[in-house]
């Protein structure tokens, strides 16, 4: 199965913006929704198509409430995603799906609890509780996305942050260069 992943902008709440609205809840009424990370959603699709026209479909409200919009196409990578752009791209055979690897958007992954406990994110010590109540239960976070070059077969290290995990995000070269 092929996956879609939004991010919602920093300054929304994105499910609340995409359900509160028919034309969007109509698109997204077939889907399981999920919340991978924080104030993103997540569904599966049936081919690499079906996620590009989904995309395209809800572009209206990718271009006001989204950051980003991944794709990830097992048949390209099992772990890596693809931008919306490059996905398209690969749909429309303008990229070969072997050709996708090169330029990198490498998002860093926090959990809640781990960011509580070092302090805030600009770096001062937390001295006030956690705004919600079950930090726990919050999905992670994704952080400061960090471009980088695949020349072999790694990647470099993600070094802006401390971060529990990476999330890699193939992306064409203009949007590299943007």
């Amino acid at each position: 199965m092929t996956q879609v992943c939004l991010v919602g902008s920093e300054d929304v709440n994105l499910r609340y913006e995409l359900l509160s609205r028919e034309t969007a809840r109509d698109a997204l009424a077939t889907y399981d929704l999920q919340e991978p990370f924080e104030n993103c959603l997540s569904v599966e699709t049936v081919s690499l198509g079906a996620a590009v026209a989904l995309l395209n479909d809800l572009n209206w409200y990718l271009v006001r409430f989204v950051d980003a919009a991944f794709v990830r196409e097992p048949s390209i990578h099992e772990t890596e995603w693809l931008s919306r752009d490059l996905a398209a791209a690969v749909r429309d055979d303008g990229v070969a799906p072997d050709e996708t690897g090169r330029f990198l958007t490498v998002y860093g992954i926090v959990e809640d609890d781990a960011a509580n406990e070092e302090g805030s994110e600009d770096g001062t010590e937390r001295t006030d509780p956690p705004e919600e109540p079950s930090v726990q239960d919050a999905p992670p976070r994704l952080v400061e996305p960090m471009l980088v070059t695949r020349t072999g077969d790694g990647i470099p290290e993600y070094d802006l942050r401390d971060v529990d995990d990476t999330l890699v995000v193939r992306v064409t070269e203009d949007e590299f260069g943007a």
